[in-house]
Parts: structure tokens; sequence; C-alpha cells
């Protein structure tokens, strides 16, 4: 007997969750249990699924780091189905135990394969999720200390210097100091961040500061 890969479905677009189940319309050995906006949606029906295909940026506003959790500690697999628009979603969702990433835009065949690897615990390698950790700057850390990582926050997301030292409690001199010791670390790094929309991008890739929403 032909195993059915049972699947459930998070996105909070209603026309890419019929999009998707129509993809799967013809697909004899997958069944789609369920439909959702958010992965809480989920909770009557997790007991029942093989895999849940994870949009990445949901309305609710979690992050994709709790959502894989959550389905994670229900012994499921998840699968990344993205846009794959924004790089610092994407690196976070390859951080998570995902069993692979796959783009909306790609072929019916391609998405189709990936559901039904993925259903049965197997990583589906794309090159979206190759480039994703192989560009991920955790590779090549900076190495900040907490302080640090704390000033960078504060001055990459537009605060003054007068108005960092206030908040970080150091003075104005100790912020510039910090200011020049986050640049060396991350040149040294091979990440240098010369001007202060370079800081702004480094503090957003390592999850310091959030993403631009577009």
């Amino acid at each position: 007997m032909r195993r059915i890969h049972r699947v459930g479905h998070v996105d909070d677009h209603e026309t890419v969750q019929l999009g998707f189940a129509s993809l799967l319309a013809d697909c004899s050995d997958i069944s789609l249990m369920a439909s959702a906006r958010s992965v809480n949606d989920l909770a009557s029906v997790v007991e029942h699924l093989d895999l849940v295909v994870l949009d990445v940026r949901l309305s609710d506003g979690s992050t994709v780091e709790e959502n894989v959790a959550w389905l994670r500690e229900r012994g499921l697999n998840v699968l990344v189905f993205t846009a794959a628009d924004n790089a610092f979603e994407v690196r976070a969702a390859s951080r998570t135990g995902v069993l692979g990433i796959v783009r909306k835009s790609e072929s019916r065949a391609v998405i189709i394969d990936a559901v039904r690897e993925a259903a049965l615990g197997n990583p589906v390698v794309t090159t979206d999720w190759a480039a994703a950790i192989d560009s991920d700057p955790e590779l090549a850390a900076a190495g900040l200390s907490p302080k640090e990582q704390e000033v960078l926050a504060l001055y990459a997301s537009g605060d003054k210097s007068v108005t960092v030292a206030h908040r970080a409690g150091l003075s104005s001199s100790t912020v510039a100091e910090y200011v020049r010791r986050i640049r060396y670390k991350y040149a040294m790094a091979g990440r240098p961040a010369h001007t202060k929309v370079d800081l702004y991008k480094r503090a957003v890739e390592d999850g310091l500061l959030p993403p631009p929403q577009s």
C-alpha cells in the first residue's frame, strides 16, 4: 500500500493557500490536511501530520524561529516555502532545523518533489538553502561582546552618539571607542562596515536589528 504524506500548510495569504492546494490536487500520495494562517491554527491536527509547509513571514507577528521551534517540539518536519525576497529571513530559516527552503516561484515538479522528500524526513537541498548557509554571517562572526552588540544596535538604528551614551550608560568618548572597535572587528571578519549604513546592514545580518519592512 502506497504511503500517504499528510501535510499542513501555513501561509497568511489566501491566494497562496489556494495555489498550493491546487499544486497538490492531483497527487494521490499527498494529502493536504489543513491550510492555516498561523502555526497555532494547526493545533487540532498536528498529531495527524507528517510535514508542515511554512512561510517565513506571517502577519501574526511571529518569527520563523518561534514557529519552527513550536512545530519541531511536536515532532513535525518543516519545509519552508517562501518568496525568498528577504535574505535575512531566509538565513534565519536556514538555522532553525528545517529540512529545506523552496521558492514559491519554483516549478510544480520541484515543489512537489520537495514536499515528498521532506515528508519522509529527508533534507531538501536547494540553491536558496545552500546560498543562505554559505552567506550566513555566523560563519564569519565578528565576535562582538554583549555591550558592543548593545551599542551597535542603538547606533545603527539611527541614534546619535550622545543618545547612545545615555541609553547605554556610557560616556560619548567611550561610545566612539566602541564604534571604532566594532568597525575593526567586522573588518577582521571580512565584513567591513565603513559607514553607518554598513553598520546597520551588519546589525540586521546578525539579528541585532529587525530587517526593514517592505
